[in-house]
């Protein structure tokens, strides 16, 4: 397996490295009163004379661009940065509110241990622990073809947990909330960004004190033109509006990348008692997680070929409940066996320093009893931004990059996205440097390229890895899960990784 996430490794690189419940009212224009509404960029572009300034917009409000706005809130360099937010959803216009009752939503996140600390930083982290949340300290993966299985325990690394599963829409509105009551001086605009002009030039002037502003505003900006045709400037923007991003196309930013032949089933089931570990079973089209979420809830994610993911999603609820739990249970092959024990006796040598869940053995997922949402569907690829930053303008999240959902780490990677550009920005600042000057940008680059990069080879290789239903190859996949069940720095490295406390996996 370490042959093909190499190989795959060298495959991606073409993508060019360089080095209760509580309501979220809408978010108020900086300085307004209580009650007054987030539009009132309408009422200033009235005058001629006033020219919207900002410096830095952020293009989509989504949970990465929202956390970038967090991030920059939290830290005493930036928190007196005027932000301007440009997103149509109608969710920033009318504000969200989440009551604890609410049917469980089946666009799900798992968070990572690392992205938590970022946003308890930030004091997001706080509003996400007022609603539905499921931390979770095991995880149990194995193989269709019953030669292998691994768990993963939180306190094989001296951890409480081992990530937090929550709805994205309960991630949205703490961000929002937070953002909400911050000092930051931040301005939502709910509507399209059109057009996007990097060296601004103006063609008519009301008069020559206005004719001057506007020329020391565009020198150093981008001129952003929104659905309304009102204009802003910005001195960075930054593109946070996912994988169609209107900010790539609009500066020129080239992607590499391929698309799956596979789709994500996505839904919210229940169970009869409450589902406190993660589960994920490979099967030969693709793998099934089972992702607990709070209150007898739990989030399926089932990877499949697009043919059967069109037919899972009209079947009756009674047959797609069968068919999921055939799925996580004796579907596909048989559950490994104690025979493996076999295995440990072979890594014996690694005995002394063995891992808490080494010794312990396979489980069965619990039943699912009910559908509790509705089937989504959802093409899956993968996109890479061959560049991450030019002059005033800079990628985050899935602007930047796209990946295979399986191992849960897409919006992880937009949040160390955010996290690394707040504090590049904060380096400018103390430098006393222009915040959309390229080579500044370039240092955000250099950090997060690598790093999502290495994720993405590691997440397709898998996936490559998976899809082969081959003998000798079934093997050596069975290896490999006793390999990371039982070699314990491994097992170690593999946690870390996948926690996002570790850059570079051991095993490459």
């Amino acid at each position: 397996m370490n042959r093909v996430i190499k190989k795959t490794i060298s495959n991606v690189c073409a993508l060019k490295i360089q080095r209760k419940s509580f309501c979220t009212e809408i978010v108020k224009a900086a300085g307004s009163t209580d009650g007054q509404f987030i539009n009132e960029h309408e009422k200033k572009q009235t005058s001629s004379n006033n020219i919207q300034q900002y410096d830095v917009a952020i293009v989509g409000g989504g949970m990465v661009g929202m956390a970038l706005a967090c991030f920059l809130a939290s830290m005493p360099l930036t928190k007196q940065l005027s932000v301007a937010i440009i997103d149509s959803n109608p969710a920033l216009g009318s504000g969200l509110c989440i009551k604890k009752d609410d049917p469980p939503d089946p666009r799900v996140s798992t968070v990572t241990p690392a992205s938590i600390s970022f946003l308890q930083d930030a004091g997001a982290w706080k509003y996400v622990e007022q609603n539905r949340h499921a931390y979770f300290d095991k995880m149990q993966v194995w193989d269709y073809t019953g030669l292998g299985y691994a768990r993963y325990d939180a306190r094989d690394v001296n951890k409480d947990f081992l990530g937090c599963v929550a709805e994205n829409k309960v991630l949205h509105s703490a961000l929002l909330s937070c953002i909400k009551d911050s000092d930051l001086k931040k301005t939502i605009y709910p509507l399209r960004l059109t057009s996007m002009t990097l060296n601004p030039s103006s063609t008519s002037m009301v008069d020559v004190s206005v004719a001057s502003k506007e020329s020391s505003a565009q020198g150093q900006s981008a001129k952003l033109q929104l659905s309304d045709g009102s204009s802003i400037y910005a001195k960075l923007v930054v593109g946070a509006d996912g994988g169609k991003s209107r900010v790539r196309e609009l500066a020129g930013f080239r992607t590499t990348g391929w698309n799956y032949s596979q789709n994500a089933i996505i839904c919210t089931v229940e169970h009869a008692s409450e589902n406190r570990y993660a589960w994920q079973r490979f099967l030969p089209t693709g793998p099934i997680a089972l992702l607990p979420m709070g209150d007898k809830f739990s989030n399926i994610v089932w990877t499949m070929e697009p043919t059967e993911s069109n037919n899972c999603k009209s079947i009756t609820e009674e047959a797609f409940l069968k068919d999921v739990n055939s799925a996580l249970d004796y579907g596909y092959g048989p559950h490994p066996t104690s025979s493996l024990s076999r295995n440990r006796d072979i890594l014996s040598w690694f005995k002394m320093d063995q891992t808490l869940s080494a010794n312990e053995f396979f489980e069965i997922p619990p039943k699912v009893v009910r559908l509790a949402s509705e089937r989504m569907v959802f093409p899956l690829s993968l996109r890479h931004a061959n560049s991450y930053a030019s002059k005033r303008v800079v990628l985050i999240g899935d602007a930047a990059h796209t990946v295979h959902p399986l191992a849960g780490q897409g919006v992880n990677l937009g949040f160390g996205d955010a996290y690394s550009l707040s504090r590049i920005i904060a380096e400018g600042i103390a430098l006393g440097t222009d915040i959309g000057e390229v080579n500044l940008l370039k240092k955000y680059e250099a950090d997060r390229k690598p790093a999502n990069i290495t994720m993405m080879a590691i997440l397709d290789g898998l996936q490559k890895a998976y899809s082969i239903d081959f003998g000798p190859f079934n093997f050596l996949r069975a290896a490999a899960f006793s390999g990371s069940n039982y070699i314990s720095p491994l097992k170690r490295s593999i946690i870390s990784y996948a926690s996002g406390e570790q850059k570079l996996p051991l095993f490459l």
